[in-house]
């Protein structure tokens, strides 16, 4: 049985340059869940165990069936109350609005064959094996980015506004307006991986 690894069917969507540039980012789906806190703090690692989870039930339950997949990398938009904090910039915000303010959705995409449905199932599944309740706030999500700039982040999560900085300054030139929420997809497992060394592509979708 051949196993779809999405990293390389849609290599351009987890790919960037180390400098800011314009893409296009095609329609995708995913399984996901929200949450507040800081990166790294026990509220986002609670969310992260309970997605993988069913990220992993949802890929066995589909071999079943003939459609194995690889499970994809981690994903994070990430937001805060722009009433509360107003004023803020991409490249301002991260060290401004308080860590423990930010707002996240964590994202793992799916293939196209995984429906909804696979999706509750796997949930069920996965809750009654392992009895996390997190899980019950996993969900199905889908989400259509279109126009962004990204760019390769290379280095520690607190120097990321080194790169944002270049983004704004992108966005700037070419008169762009921030059409979303800002992305990460990490491509580095930030557990095991030296901070120097952390790859992750920071994506903001314009208009």
């Amino acid at each position: 049985m051949e196993k779809l690894d999405l990293t390389k069917k849609y290599k351009s969507y987890f790919t960037a340059k180390a400098f800011p540039e314009l893409v296009q980012i095609e329609p995708a789906q995913y399984v996901s869940i929200c949450g507040k806190g800081e990166p790294g703090g026990q509220a986002f690692s609670d969310r992260i165990e309970a997605l993988y989870t069913t990220a992993y039930t949802l890929k066995f339950s589909m071999k079943t069936k003939g459609q194995d997949f690889v499970v994809s990398k981690l994903e994070g938009l990430w937001w805060f109350d722009e009433i509360k904090y107003p004023n803020m910039t991409i490249d301002t915000a991260p060290v401004e609005v308080p860590r423990s303010e930010w707002e996240f959705r964590l994202l793992v995409r799916l293939p196209e064959f995984v429906t909804k449905e696979d999706t509750e199932t796997a949930k069920d599944v996965a809750y009654a094996k392992k009895g996390i309740q997190l899980i019950k706030e996993v969900s199905f999500y889908t989400m259509s980015e279109g126009t962004s700039i990204q760019m390769m982040h290379i280095g520690p999560f607190a120097n990321e506004p080194e790169s944002l900085k270049q983004i704004m300054a992108f966005s700037e030139k070419h008169n762009l307006e921030r059409n979303g929420r800002h992305h990460e997809i990490y491509l580095s497992d930030f557990r095991k991986t030296a901070p120097e060394k952390l790859k992750t592509i920071l994506r903001e979708p314009v208009k």
